[in-house]
C-alpha cells in the first residue's frame, strides 16, 4: 500500500512538472514517445528546435531554465538531430560555480563535442581550474571531460594536474585519474612514457576499484613489451588468489561471483606473461587450478571465467592436470543445450588441440552433433575446428563434409572460403591421386568461378610437377587420371570458365602423353569446347594453345598430322577475330604446323611447362649474322639517342612524368617560406626603360578583369622592400579605390632563349590565364558507341581509362604557343638594350624644364617617399640625391602634376598614399621618348587603357602651364587641379 502511495506522489509530481523539469519538457518526451511514425517524430523535434533557438537566445535566462534547455538539447541530439546552435551555451555552463550546473555542462559537452572540435580550446582553462578544486565531485566531472575531450595538443596542459591526482585522498578521483592516463596512452604514448611506474604503484592501491582500473593500461603495456613486466607475475597471482578467495568487498560480486571482470583481466595478463615461459607458468598453475574447482558453472559470468581459464591454459606452458580440467569444462560446454556454450566449447577445443591433439578424439560425437546443428554460426565454427584437426586418416571425411556444406549454402563469400580450405587440405593430405583429382573436380564444378584463379594455377602446377618424390610412375598416373576424369566431365553443360581453362591446359600438355588417346580424339574434344563456349575468349585461347601443343608433339614425334575439318574452320574463324590475342594464337598454330620436326621440338619441347625459360637480353645469337652483314657492307646500327636530326624520346617521357607528378596527390610536407632577399639599391637608381609604357587604369573592387602594367627596368632590378598597400585607398588617375592584392603586385621574370635575355612582363597574365584555361578543358564525354568499340578492340570498357599522351600533347602545344609569342619581342628587346645604353651615357631631354638650373651627372633618382611628402605639402621642394654623391639638385615636384588631387587642394593621408609598385614608373623617360618619337622596332604597345589621362593630353597641359609661367610650387594649387580636371 505504501508503494502505491509513493508511485502516486511521483506521478503527481510529474504531472506538475516535478523531478526538476518543467511540464513542457515532460510533454515533449511524452509526445515523442507516442509518435506513430518517423515523420511525425521529426516534425515534433524540428518544432522543438525552433522553440529552443528562440528562447535560448533571450537575455537574462534563469540558470535553472538554462539547465533545462541544455538537457532538452541533449535529448534532441540523442534523437539524431543537430543542436549545434546550443553548444556554446553548454560550454558556458561548465564555467558556472554551482555544482549541479557545472556537472550538467560537462555532461553536455562530452556528448556534444569531440576532441577535434573548435570549442575545445574554450574549456581547457576551466578543466585546469576544476582539476585543482577542493570538491572531489567537481574534480571527477573534470576528469570525465578529460577522458573524452583532450587531444594530443592539449595533453601537456592537463597532464601535471592529472598525475598529481593519482595521490588524491578519494578513491574515485584516483580511479578516474588512472583512466585519464590510459586515455592519454591511447592518444599519444610518448606523452606518458615516463609515467609507467605510476601504474605499478597504483597496482598496490588499497581500493580494489583503483587496482582494477590499473589492470587495463598494464594489459596494453604488457601486450607491447612482455619481458619488462615479468617481475609482476607474483603480484598478479597474489591479486587473483585474493579475488578467488572472496577477500574483496561484497560490492564487487556479480551474480555471486567475486569480481569476475577483474579475474578475466588478470587471466588475460597471466596468459601473456606465461606464454613460452616455464618458470613464470609454474607460478600460475595453483591459482588457475583453484579457479577451475571453485568457479560456478551455472551462470553465464561463471562460464565466461572458465572460458578465460581455458584460454590461459592454452597459452602458458602446458600442464597435464590443467589440461584435464580444461577438457572436462569443454565437455560440459559441448553437452550443453545452449548454442552459446557449444560455440565456446568448439572455440576452446580448437585452442587445446594445438597442444594436445588427442583431446579432440574424446569429443568426436559432440563435434559431429555440432556439424548437424541447424545453427549456421555454430556449424561454421565447427568447420574451422575440423580444419585444425585434419590429418591423413580423416581428410576424406572432413573434405567431403566441407564440399557438401559448400554445395548447400548460397553465401558466395563463405563458399569461396570453404573452397580454398578444401583445396589446401587436398594438397596437403591427399591419400591417393585419384581422390585428389576427384576432389578438385567437385570443388571447381560446384564453386564455379568463385574459386580463386590462383587455385587453378596451383592445380596446374601441381599436376605438372607431380608430388615431388622423383617417382615418374606416380606422376604419370596422376596426369593420366586427370585426363580421364576431365574427358568424362567435358560433356556436362555450363562448366565454370576457370575449370575449362584447367581442362584445356591438361589436354594440351598430357592428353596424348600416355598414348591411350589419339591426337584426333583430343583435338576434337577441344574444338567442341571452343565451339560450345564461343563467347568466352579466354577459354578459346586456352583451347587453341592446347591444339598447337598437341600438333607440335605429334610433329616432333615424327607422326603425320591430319587437322580435322572442324579444327581448320576454327583456326580460319579465329584468324579473322576482333581479338588480336586469338588472331596471334591462330597464326602461330598455322606456322607451327608447317615447320619441320627439329624446329618444332626446339620451340615446343615435351613436358617442359615447369622448366625455367632463359632469356638472352643481349641477343647474342645474332652476333654472327650481324658480323657477316657488316663484312658485306651493311651500315652499323646507330643508337636512337646518337642519331642527328632526331628528338630524344626520353625528354618527352620525363616531361610526361613531371606533368603527372604535378597533377598527382602530394603527401610530403610543405616547404618552409623563404625570407625575402633585400637590397639597399633604391628603386629608381637603374636607368629608366626606353619603352613607352601606357598609363595603367585603376582597378576597382567589383572588376573581374584586371590589366597589369609593364614594370620598368628599375622595378625589375630593384629588390628594396616596398610599401604594402593591400586594402588601403590610394590616389591614382581616375577615382580613388582600394588596392587589391592582385593589382598591387607585378612580377617580372627573366628567361634566356638563344643567348638573348627576355623580360617577361606581367602584361602576359591574360595569355597565361588563357593557356591555363585551355589546359583545363574537360575531356569529351565517352559515348556508348565508343565504349562498345573499346570493348571490341581491347576486351573491356574504357571509361576509366586515361590518355597518357593528352597531357604531354597539351604541354607541347602550350610550349610551342609560348615560343611563338616569345619570338615576336626579340627585336624590341635588342632595341631596348641599345637605347638603354645611350640613356645611361647621356641625360634625356627635359621637356618639363621650368627654368630651374639642373646639374646632374647621371639619370635623376626619384624617391617615392619624397614624392609622398610633396603631395602632402605643395610648397615643399623635393630634393633628389644621386648615389654617386657628385652633386645635389633641387627640382619642383613633378609627380604632383600627375596626381589627381581633390578639389580644394586638400587630401587625407590615406588618399595621398604612395602608389604601389605596379604604378611606379619613370614618367620623365617615358615623356622624353614620347616627344622624341623614339619607338622600339617591332614592339606594339597596348592601347586598351581607357581610364586616366592620355600622355599626349598631359604634354599639352604642361605646355599651357609654361605659357602661364606658373610653377608647381606656386601658391595657387587649385589652378592645377582645375587644369587637370
Amino acid at each position: 500500500m505504501e508503494q502505491l502511495k509513493t508511485i502516486g506522489r511521483e506521478l503527481a509530481m510529474g504531472s506538475q512538472g516535478g523531478f526538476g523539469q518543467s511540464k513542457e519538457f515532460l510533454e515533449l518526451v511524452k509526445s515523442i514517445g507516442e509518435a506513430r511514425s518517423k515523420a511525425e517524430e521529426d516534425r515534433i523535434v524540428l518544432h522543438e528546435i525552433e522553440t529552443l533557438k528562440r528562447r535560448i537566445s533571450e537575455p537574462d535566462i534563469p540558470k535553472r531554465k538554462m539547465k533545462e534547455f541544455i538537457i532538452r538539447l541533449v535529448y534532441i541530439e540523442m534523437l539524431g538531430h543537430d543542436a549545434s546552435f546550443g553548444y556554446i551555451h553548454a560550454v558556458k555552463m561548465t564555467h558556472d560555480d554551482t555544482l549541479l550546473l557545472k556537472r550538467t555542462g560537462y555532461l553536455a559537452v562530452t556528448l556534444f563535442l569531440n576532441d577535434d572540435h573548435d570549442l575545445i580550446i574554450l574549456i581547457v582553462n576551466t578543466i585546469q581550474k576544476d582539476l585543482k578544486s577542493d570538491n572531489y565531485l567537481v574534480v571527477c566531472a573534470a576528469l570525465n571531460a578529460v577522458c573524452r575531450l583532450i587531444n594530443d595538443e592539449t595533453i601537456p596542459a592537463v597532464l601535471p594536474q592529472v598525475v598529481d591526482l593519482l595521490n588524491h585522498q578519494k578513491e574515485a578521483v584516483r580511479k578516474k585519474a588512472i583512466m585519464a592516463l590510459h586515455r592519454f596512452y591511447h592518444k599519444s604514448p610518448s606523452s606518458v612514457s615516463h609515467l609507467f611506474s605510476n601504474f605499478r604503484k597504483r597496482l598496490c592501491d588499497n581500493d580494489p576499484g583503483v587496482m582494477g582500473a590499473t589492470l587495463c593500461p598494464l594489459f596494453d603495456l604488457i601486450t607491447v613489451d612482455v619481458n619488462t613486466y615479468k617481475d609482476l607475475v607474483l603480484s598478479f597471482v597474489s591479486i587473483l588468489k585474493q579475488v578467488a578467495e572472496r577477500r574483496l568487498p561484497k560490492g564487487y560480486d556479480y551474480h555471486q561471483m567475486p569480481a569476475p571482470f577483474i579475474q578475466i583481466r588478470l587471466l588475460k595478463i597471466l596468459a601473456l606473461l606465461g606464454s613460452g615461459d616455464k618458470l613464470a607458468s609454474e607460478k600460475m598453475y595453483t591459482v588457475v587450478g583453484d579457479i577451475f574447482r571453485k568457479c560456478d558453472s551455472t551462470s553465464n559470468i561463471g562460464n565466461a571465467v572458465l572460458y578465460e581459464c581455458i584460454c590461459c591454459v592454452s597459452s602458458i606452458y602446458p600442464n597435464p592436470k590443467l589440461l584435464e580440467a580444461a577438457a572436462e569444462v569443454i565437455s560440459r560446454f559441448l553437452k550443453s543445450d545452449s548454442h552459446n556454450l557449444k560455440y565456446m566449447g568448439i572455440d576452446a577445443l580448437g585452442r587445446l588441440i594445438k597442444i594436445s591433439p588427442e583431446i579432440a578424439e574424446q569429443h568426436q560425437l559432440a563435434v559431429i552433433d555440432c556439424l548437424e546443428d541447424p545453427d549456421d554460426t555454430l556449424k561454421r565454427k565447427t568447420f574451422e575446428l575440423l580444419y585444425k584437426m585434419t590429418k591423413s586418416s580423416n581428410v576424406e571425411v572432413i573434405v567431403d563434409r566441407m564440399i557438401d556444406y559448400m554445395i548447400s549454402i548460397n553465401d558466395n563469400h563463405y563458399k569461396t572460403y570453404i573452397a580454398s580450405r578444401c583445396v589446401e587440405l587436398a594438397e596437403q593430405f591427399a591419400p591417393s591421386n585419384h581422390w585428389f583429382i576427384q576432389t578438385m573436380n567437385k570443388v571447381f564444378e560446384h564453386a564455379g568461378d568463385l574459386v580463386n584463379i590462383k587455385v587453378a594455377h596451383n592445380l596446374m602446377r601441381l599436376i605438372a610437377e607431380g608430388f615431388g618424390e622423383d617417382d615418374d610412375a606416380a606422376d604419370s598416373q596422376l596426369r593420366s587420371s586427370a585426363v580421364e576424369s576431365y574427358l568424362r566431365i567435358i560433356g556436362e553443360p555450363k562448366l565454370p570458365s576457370v575449370f575449362l581453362q584447367v581442362i584445356c591446359w591438361v589436354f594440351g600438355e598430357y592428353g596424348t602423353a600416355d598414348g591411350k588417346y589419339s591426337a584426333s580424339y583430343i583435338t576434337g574434344k577441344l574444338c567442341d569446347v571452343a565451339e560450345a563456349y564461343s563467347n568466352d575468349e579466354t577459354v578459346k585461347a586456352y583451347a587453341v594453345t592446347a591444339l598447337m601443343k598437341i600438333y607440335a608433339f605429334e610433329i616432333a614425334s615424327g607422326r603425320k598430322v591430319d587437322m580435322l575439318p572442324e579444327c581448320q574452320s576454327l583456326v580460319e574463324e579465329l584468324s579473322a577475330s576482333h581479338s588480336t590475342d586469338l588472331q596471334q594464337r591462330a597464326y602461330e598454330l598455322q606456322a607451327v604446323v608447317n615447320l619441320d620436326a627439329h624446329a618444332v621440338e626446339i620451340i615446343m619441347p615435351l613436358d617442359a611447362s615447369c622448366e625455367d625459360i632463359e632469356i638472352d637480353k643481349n641477343l647474342s645469337f645474332l652476333n654472327s649474322y650481324v658480323q657477316q652483314s657488316l663484312e658485306n657492307g651493311a651500315q652499323p646500327y646507330i643508337p636512337e639517342s646518337e642519331r642527328s636530326g632526331t628528338l630524344d624520346i626520353s625528354n618527352f617521357r620525363s616531361q610526361d612524368q613531371h606533368e603527372a607528378s604535378m597533377h598527382g596527390l602530394k603527401f610530403e610536407a610543405y616547404e618552409l617560406p623563404k625570407a625575402p632577399v633585400t637590397s639597399r639599391i633604391p628603386p629608381a637608381s637603374v636607368a629608366p626603360s626606353a619603352e613607352l609604357v601606357p598609363v595603367p587604369e585603376p582597378s576597382y573592387s567589383r572588376e573581374t578583369h584586371q590589366v597589369a602594367s609593364v614594370p620598368s627596368i628599375s622595378d625589375a632590378g630593384s629588390t628594396e622592400p616596398r610599401l604594402k598597400l593591400d586594402g588601403v585607398r590610394r590616389v591614382v588617375w581616375g577615382k580613388p579605390t582600394y588596392s587589391s592584392p592582385t593589382s598591387s603586385t607585378s612580377n617580372a621574370s627573366q628567361s634566356t632563349s638563344n643567348g638573348v635575355t627576355q623580360v617577361d612582363s606581367a602584361a602576359n597574365v591574360n595569355s597565361k590565364a588563357h593557356k591555363t584555361h585551355d589546359s583545363r578543358k574537360p575531356e569529351a564525354e565517352i559515348t556508348p558507341e565508343k565504349q562498345k568499340l573499346a570493348a571490341s578492340l581491347f576486351g573491356g570498357p574504357s571509361k576509366t581509362e586515361k590518355r597518357p599522351t593528352s597531357a604531354s600533347h597539351k604541354v607541347a602545344k602550350a610550349s610551342s604557343h609560348a615560343a611563338e609569342k616569345s619570338q615576336a619581342p626579340k627585336a624590341a628587346v635588342v632595341s631596348n638594350q641599345a637605347t638603354l645604353e645611350k640613356i645611361n651615357h647621356q641625360p634625356p631631354p627635359d621637356l618639363l624644364d621650368l627654368g630651374e638650373p639642373t646639374v646632374t651627372s647621371s639619370a635623376p633618382s626619384v624617391d617615392p617617399f619624397k614624392q609622398l611628402e610633396g603631395l602632402l605639402d605643395t610648397t615643399q621642394v623635393t630634393s633628389t640625391v644621386n648615389h654617386g654623391a657628385v652633386g645635389a639638385t633641387e627640382a619642383p615636384d613633378i609627380m604632383a602634376l600627375y596626381v589627381g588631387t581633390p578639389a580644394g587642394g586638400q587630401s587625407s593621408s590615406a588618399e595621398n598614399s604612395l602608389p604601389s609598385n605596379i604604378y611606379d614608373v619613370n614618367l620623365t623617360s617615358e615623356l622624353s621618348n614620347l616627344t622624341s618619337g623614339t619607338t622600339n622596332a617591332g614592339a606594339t604597345l597596348p592601347t586598351q587603357f581607357t581610364k586616366g589621362p592620355n600622355p599626349k593630353d598631359a604634354l599639352e597641359k604642361d605646355a599651357l602651364v609654361r605659357q602661364m609661367g606658373v610653377t608647381p610650387s606656386s601658391q595657387n594649387p587649385n589652378l592645377f587641379s582645375d587644369l587637370l580636371g
